[in-house]
């Protein structure tokens, strides 16, 4: 418990002046349309380089900033780096369709979230459409009537709303039909025992269903495999985002796969 603490108190001391000592960087994921095989989008996700602890992976210094509240600087960080990264390909005719910002329980709760995520849409000029903003099911489940009202908000803007980690906060299928929502992403523990139990297959199956019954575009994450991907297919799953299709870059190294995308009408798409 001694090692954790000290832990705990280098990591919280090292956090702390991070963002303006520049070392948070931001990698893209591509997300694909298994229909068409092209890229429908791209997810970013932080990373941390800290000079003395090395890569740090978010696992551990998410949940600490969440605790400590540097979560909302830090998430308006990612927001105003992606968007205005966005702007860039779309200048230079290298854009995805859509980018994908993930937004904290602190940053949605502590209200003003439709507010900041119009301002930094005006700051950096992109359309509302192009933004993607993921909530957690666990996040939206807290408090059903606050949950309707800041993300009807954010709604109202344009931008695309995704619950991600769908089958990990016990939401029940009232509560969903109720949300403001255009997505739903399957969380990865199911995505990992897809092919391995037919059980998790029947499962994953019916979370695409439910998604299609209340008219959401639904996605997968976490696909390592082309045997995972063509059973997604199969089973009507819309979009798929994971290491088979691509790792997280850095945004140098994905605009080199938007230049190659854009020679050519598609990716491989995946045959039901």
């Amino acid at each position: 418990m001694s090692a954790d603490a000290a832990e705990r108190i280098r990591l919280d001391q090292a956090l702390r002046g991070a963002m303006e000592r520049d070392e948070f960087e931001l990698h893209y994921q591509p997300q694909i349309d298994l229909r068409s095989g092209g890229i429908a989008g791209v997810e970013a996700l932080i990373r941390w380089h800290q000079p003395e602890l090395g890569l740090v992976s978010p696992a551990r210094f998410i949940p600490l900033a969440e605790e400590t509240g540097l979560i909302v600087p830090l998430g308006d960080w990612v927001m105003r780096t992606a968007c205005a990264q966005m702007a860039a390909w779309q200048q230079a005719g290298l854009a995805p369709p859509r980018i994908a910002v993930n937004l904290s329980a602190r940053q949605l709760w502590q209200g003003h979230a439709a507010e900041r995520v119009a301002a930094v849409l005006c700051e950096t000029g992109i359309p509302a459409g192009c933004l993607e903003v993921e909530i957690t099911e666990s996040v939206v489940m807290r408090d059903g009537a606050e949950a309707v009202q800041a993300l009807s908000a954010l709604r109202a803007l344009g931008v695309t709303l995704a619950l991600d980690d769908f089958g990990t906060g016990y939401s029940s299928l009232s509560h969903l039909r109720s949300l403001p929502l255009n997505k739903l992403k399957i969380d990865r523990a199911f995505i990992q025992d897809l092919t391995t139990r037919s059980d998790v297959a029947v499962l994953v199956q019916q979370i695409i269903q439910i998604g299609h019954a209340f008219k959401l575009r639904v996605v997968a994450e976490g696909v390592e495999t082309r045997e995972t991907a063509d059973l997604l297919a199969r089973s009507g799953c819309d979009e798929v985002q994971g290491f088979y299709f691509g790792k997280p870059l850095p945004a140098q190294d994905l605009e080199a796969l938007l230049r190659q995308h854009s020679r050519r009408p598609s990716l491989a798409a995946v045959k039901p």
